[in-house]
């Protein structure tokens, strides 16, 4: 049975319900901005076993995505107007369609660029991809070899990730690289930014371990609130260095978000300098490989996906599902916490989702912030975060953590002790967002 048989069968999404139907999205008033920017989880399976993979991908979902399937929900990205569709993973090139995809993403008129571990990217994969049309490669790489296959738990990772990366230029590809920003790692990135540039990348994205899925098992790779301040010196020193090798510096929504390098950081990414809020559900999209959509490719779970495209549609679920809406609606007034007294709460929103969500169960409140460290610093206080119970298992999940203020002198530490202790909240039955009726709590946080 073909697609667009099999969805005619479906409620109407302004329909009433039948009793034990699926949910119908509601009817919403006003247009919606349209998606530039898609990111896809094609497929799950991964032929690494990372310890900061947040969907912790290894087996590919069930029920993922069949070819006519991805070639049709292309046509439907296209006609959303999103503008660039980024095939990940689990690792792409393990579908054995991927080839397929690239190229009617290019064929419906859009950009078309892959994320890749590259541990079996062989020259034949690497060359196809280019003849499909691909136009950027962003091979995956956490600090020097050490760390990088420590991370990835894999020796040989690093020396066969530098190798895809010859590959693909060889076979004609443009290649940048991307690199997680942990404990483990950060002291790292001077070196490995030489490293990189030596092989002619054109791009170098950095970005926060969001603490959950497999990273929420590592405490030792938790960067500490209080150390960002440090942290933030380097990257300001690497967007210098950045500047001077002619490698464009990009810095992830998790990376924030106010402060005194800011412009440094962001100045090449948009015209204001600045961060301009999460872009999850408003200018970005993302695909799970069995369909789901949802507001952002660095979370999942109830309450942040929309719905199932086999069921809805792209347009109904980027129009209507609360999910994806919640980003362009939300303001200031949802901050809570240090967020809710900042003079930035109104542009930044409390920063990226996929950091504060994992640490606190909800958006809002986001500790991760070299802006709010300096300002505690100010005050003579330092925040500190610390795992309380293990993370759900499956995809993103999350664990328990609390967020644990207290004066940044020892000696005040050690006489008084904490001065705020909040324990995160973790979801279980979630409502989704935006629907009106308070979210079920752990009942032990």
């Amino acid at each position: 049975m073909k697609l667009a048989d099999a969805r005619r069968r479906l409620p109407i999404v302004d329909s009433l319900p039948r009793a034990g139907s699926r949910r119908v999205l509601p009817r919403v008033e006003g247009e919606a901005p349209r998606p530039r920017f898609a990111v896809w989880e094609i497929t799950l399976a991964c032929d690494h076993g990372c310890r900061h993979c947040g969907p912790r991908a290894g087996r590919a979902r069930p029920d993922e995505l069949t070819t006519e399937e991805c070639l049709a929900l292309v046509d439907e990205l296209a006609a959303l107007g999103v503008g660039e569709v980024s095939l990940i993973g689990g690792e792409p090139y393990l579908r054995s369609d991927f080839i397929l995809i690239l190229r009617a993403i290019r064929e419906r008129g859009m950009a078309a660029s892959m994320v890749t571990g590259g541990l079996n990217l062989t020259r034949a994969r690497a060359e196809a991809a280019v003849a499909a049309g691909v136009q950027n490669v962003s091979v995956s790489i956490d600090g020097l070899e050490a760390t990088h296959d420590h991370l990835r738990a894999r020796v040989g990772s690093w020396r066969r990730a530098i190798a895809a990366m010859r590959t693909l230029r060889a076979a004609g590809a443009t290649i940048s690289s991307n690199s997680q920003i942990n404990a483990r790692t950060w002291r790292e990135l001077p070196a490995l930014l030489e490293l990189l540039a030596a092989e002619g990348i054109y791009a170098w994205q950095v970005q926060l371990t969001s603490l959950h899925g497999n990273a929420a098992d590592h405490p030792e790779l938790m960067l500490q609130p209080y150390e960002l301040p440090e942290v933030f010196e380097t990257l300001a020193a690497l967007a210098r260095r950045c500047a001077a090798l002619g490698v464009k510096l990009v810095v992830a929504n998790s990376v924030g978000y106010f402060g005194p390098h800011a412009h440094a950081l962001r100045g090449n990414q948009n015209a204001s300098g600045h961060f301009l809020g999460c872009q999850a559900g408003v200018w970005h999209l993302a695909i799970e490989s069995d369909g789901m959509i949802k507001n952002c490719p660095s979370l999942g779970g109830p309450s942040n996906i929309g719905g199932s495209w086999r069921e809805h549609g792209l347009q109904a679920l980027w129009e209507r599902a609360p999910e994806l809406r919640y980003m362009r609606e939300r303001g200031a007034a949802e901050l809570w916490g240090y967020c809710a007294e900042c003079y930035y709460a109104e542009p930044c929103r409390g920063g990226c989702t996929s950091v504060s969500e994992p640490l606190l169960g909800r958006p809002g409140n986001n500790p991760m912030c070299c802006h709010r460290a300096l300002e505690m610093a100010r005050m003579g206080l330092r925040e500190r975060v610390e795992p309380v119970r293990a993370a759900e298992g499956g995809p993103f999940g999350q664990g328990v953590f609390q967020l644990v203020r207290e004066y940044a002198d020892p000696r005040l530490r050690a006489l008084v002790g904490p001065l705020q202790v909040d324990r995160s909240r973790v979801t279980r039955a979630v409502e989704p967002r935006g629907a009106g009726r308070p979210v079920a709590l752990d009942p032990e946080a």
